[in-house]
């Protein structure tokens, strides 16, 4: 009597596909962030005025920037073979999960509850999906807070920032290493976040002349140094230690149980696996 058995499939290597970039998608993120970078730093390389609605205008440009970019980036996945329909659904799973979450730490001393699901899907779905949930998961929890605003596509291009390096760490290390690894890239990458998020307005605030304040045409070394005293003193003290520490700590405490969560997610289903038959 004959069996019908399904072999059983090999788990994704270190160097899984959906771990590396194709090359046109490695194009694109490229491209999008280098346009990204000039969109936060331009002031420190062309006189800006402070003014405190200078950012309404820019923002709908960003915003068309960004979004055939990620319409971009997920038709150069799914050609290449980076991305399926499974990691699709998973990207607008993940996406939901991280819009319901964000509402219960942000705007309470900086702490953040969105991040640290971000670094561990990109560590386990690679650079291009961090780059994707990044984007969607700031966008999906702005409709949900009502957040939306000028902001908002500086928001989701940092935060892709975030999901796009956790893919690009290193993919041998596993284990305790792996956990202290993404921890303290979480912790990190929070620091970058703020400071990156502290330059969409400080060029434009209406602050009084002071050693913190941006000067219009001033060298770029002044006022980075004065960008970098700001953003120490306002930021880095208080907010982004709180979202460090909360990143850090979720990871440390849940990134065993949500990368084997994650983990058994990428893995092909049964129905997927060859059909082999057995006398």
């Amino acid at each position: 009597m004959s069996v019908l058995r399904r072999s059983p499939r090999s788990p994704r290597s270190p160097r899984s596909p959906l771990s590396l970039l194709s090359p046109r998608t490695a194009f694109v993120l490229a491209l999008a962030s280098l346009a990204g970078l000039a969109a936060f730093f331009w002031p420190l390389f062309v006189p800006a005025r402070p003014e405190a609605i200078a950012r309404t205008a820019e923002a709908p440009l960003i915003f068309a920037v960004i979004l055939p970019v990620l319409v971009a980036v997920v038709i150069a996945e799914l050609t290449s073979g980076g991305l399926d329909t499974k990691a699709l659904a998973m990207l607008g799973v993940l996406s939901a999960i991280n819009a319901a979450l964000r509402p219960l730490g942000a705007g309470t001393a900086g702490i953040e509850t969105v991040f640290f699901l971000l670094v561990l899907a990109g560590r386990v779905f690679g650079p291009g999906f961090g780059f994707l949930l990044g984007s969607t998961s700031l966008f999906s929890s702005a409709l949900l807070t009502a957040g939306v605003g000028p902001w908002l596509p500086f928001q989701m291009l940092a935060a892709s920032w975030v999901g796009l390096g956790a893919g690009f760490l290193p993919r041998r290390v596993t284990g305790r290493a792996e956990i202290a690894m993404l921890a303290g890239y979480a912790a990190v990458s929070a620091y970058a976040y703020g400071f990156a998020m502290n330059m969409w307005f400080w060029p434009f605030s209406a602050a009084a002349d002071t050693q913190l304040s941006y000067v219009a045409g001033a060298p770029l070394l002044s006022n980075l140094h004065r960008f970098v005293l700001f953003t120490v003193t306002t930021s880095s003290l208080g907010w982004d230690t709180g979202r460090a520490i909360t990143n850090g700590a979720a990871v440390a405490v849940l990134g065993t149980a949500v990368l084997g969560t994650l983990r058994r997610a990428n893995r092909r289903a049964a129905f997927d696996a060859p059909v082999t038959f057995r006398s």
